[in-house]
């Protein structure tokens, strides 16, 4: 159970920026092979549509006014893909160690930001779990 469609969305966000940073590290590795192209890894498409989308309210009473739900159950699809127009190197790998330490010094920020508000949404759903209990 999960305490509302927010913190499924933040969920999902969380384990992007854990795969986006296992992709960076293998970026980072690779530095020196020949001909390895730079990976990146695409979650935006989901957000747009989430965005556009809107997240819905759930009604969990009889009385609660009802509104369409959409289905966020579902795993957003995150796809890998080589980074276009960089500049390559003599061997053929177009890695940046400075592009790539800079990219994961935003995910690891983004990940502790996303990790606070997913603390914050469960600690508003235990504050509602426990009001409702005192009715």
């Amino acid at each position: 159970m999960h305490a509302s469609d927010v913190s499924n969305f933040l969920y999902q966000k969380l384990n992007y920026t854990s795969e986006r940073q296992k992709v960076i590290a293998g970026n980072i590795a690779n530095i020196n092979t020949p001909d390895y192209k730079t990976k990146d890894l695409s979650f935006d498409d989901h957000l747009k549509k989430t965005k556009s989308d809107g997240l819905q309210l759930t009604t969990t009473h009889k009385n609660h006014i009802p509104f369409s739900q959409q289905d966020t159950s579902t795993s957003p699809s995150m796809k890998l893909y080589e980074v276009a127009d960089l500049e390559e190197q003599n061997d053929g790998n177009n890695v940046s160690l400075d592009k790539q330490i800079s990219e994961m010094s935003k995910n690891a920020v983004m990940n502790d930001a996303i990790g606070n508000s997913i603390k914050r949404d469960s600690r508003w759903f235990k504050m509602m779990v426990d009001a409702a209990g005192k009715n």
